[in-house]
């Protein structure tokens, strides 16, 4: 649809006019209708917990009871758990730091959207030692922005490495 379209659907979908909308994940920006009581999600497995927290917030805008269902075919119990988590928690912390847990950050440098990195310190349920780290960081970049110092010669090689392996990848 063109965005003139889409504006056509959501005021009808928002005046009452038209009952029932069929769409993509585009729906989570921006959309407002407080008599919108029901969502349903196909492939909830799909998603990761913060989109779906942040599509379930689409429904239950307004004062009559809302429900949102998420449908899956997957009976991993993996996906199990992930799934579960929404149904314990509304709050978005929670679920952002079990969605965390449960798939690992992706690949930081890289195009991965899941799965656990090849961390070689720590993992990152270990916050102090992510902080000392981030810490240690900024001090050399504070001190040697371009990592020419002797002693960051080795450091300056693995960032290189780092960041050409992904570009490569």
């Amino acid at each position: 649809m063109n965005p003139a379209e889409k504006e056509s659907v959501m005021e009808s979908f928002s005046s009452g006019e038209t009952d029932i909308l069929i769409a993509t994940t585009v729906i989570e920006v921006g959309v407002n209708v407080p008599n919108a009581v029901i969502m349903l999600i196909e492939n909830a497995e799909r998603f990761g917990l913060s989109q779906l927290h942040q599509l379930r917030g689409r429904v239950g805008r307004g004062t009559e009871r809302s429900y949102c269902i998420m449908v899956s075919d997957n009976e991993s119990p993996a996906t199990k758990e992930r799934l579960n988590v929404l149904c314990k928690s509304t709050d978005g912390f929670f679920i952002a730091d079990e969605d965390l847990r449960l798939r690992g950050p992706g690949d930081l440098f890289g195009t991965r959207q899941h799965g656990l990195p090849e961390l070689k310190i720590a993992g990152f349920s270990d916050m102090p030692t992510l902080e000392q780290t981030r810490s240690a960081a900024e001090s050399i970049l504070s001190n040697d922005p371009g990592l020419s110092l002797p002693e960051h010669k080795a450091l300056l090689f693995e960032v290189r490495r780092m960041l050409s392996s992904d570009i490569n990848a």
